[in-house]
């Protein structure tokens, strides 16, 4: 039993000996350890905290962008009122961060600009959602389905199988063609050129019949042909599919 007692009593003074002082509070090895430990559980906590209310949005039907957005908009509220009541529990001077925080602030502000810009840029675009997860867009010559929009970047999947991460502040700044905002329904126009000693009527036929057996050709809207124009040297056709 005395054992025990000096093995406490020598691990008490070790985790109390003094680390550094900031401000007019004092930290040991016990107050970093407490302070890791309640950040961890706070994290742990907040991300349950954000699913619980993610599904709860999404069962009355807010839908996915709306969700999400209010469910991580709440997790950083949490956190950052958590992090400055552990600290305080601590016995962290907090004036004296306020301070530090302000010295920095000014040097380090002009650092986050982008940062900033692009976590505002993933809110407008989970709450206004011109694009969201499945949609084909086109922006600044990329061409790919949307498969995650995080607070900070955009992940587009290409037609190669390619991941491009795209800045959100990227989608609120410049163009965006979105093939699919509304509905999936999409037109092509595919050009084909023929000479001019060929049936415009078996051209036609033909065509038709290549549309009807892709998989993707929709049949209603039905295929359409099209004569476009009469080029120096072959007939112009268009075959209209969706």
């Amino acid at each position: 039993m005395q054992v025990m007692q000096s093995f406490f009593s020598r691990l008490r003074d070790l985790l109390n000996i003094p680390l550094f002082t900031l401000g007019k509070g004092q930290f040991t090895l016990w107050s970093i350890v407490y302070i890791i430990l309640l950040l961890t559980l706070l994290f742990y906590l907040s991300a349950k905290m954000k699913s619980w209310i993610v599904q709860g949005l999404q069962k009355k039907n807010l839908g996915v962008g709306i969700s999400e957005a209010t469910g991580s908009i709440i997790r950083y509220v949490v956190i950052s009122i958590g992090f400055l009541m552990i600290l305080e529990s601590a016995g962290v001077d907090l004036s004296a961060i306020t301070v530090l925080a302000g010295a920095l602030g000014i040097g380090v502000g002009f650092g986050l600009q982008n940062i900033t810009s692009n976590f505002v840029s993933g809110i407008i675009i989970l709450f206004e959602r011109p694009i969201k997860v499945g949609d084909r867009i086109e922006a600044n010559q990329i061409l790919g389905d949307v498969v995650n929009i995080s607070p900070h970047a955009t992940t587009i999947v290409t037609n190669e199988n390619i991941s491009i991460i795209v800045p959100n502040s990227e989608f609120i700044s410049s163009t965006v063609i979105n093939w699919s905002h509304t509905d999936r329904l999409v037109r092509r126009d595919i050009p084909i050129g023929v000479s001019y000693g060929s049936d415009p009527d078996e051209v036609r036929e033909l065509l038709l019949a290549v549309a009807a057996q892709h998989p993707g050709v929709l049949k209603e809207p039905e295929p359409q042909v099209l004569l476009d124009a009469f080029g120096d040297s072959a007939l112009n056709f268009l075959l209209r599919i969706w």
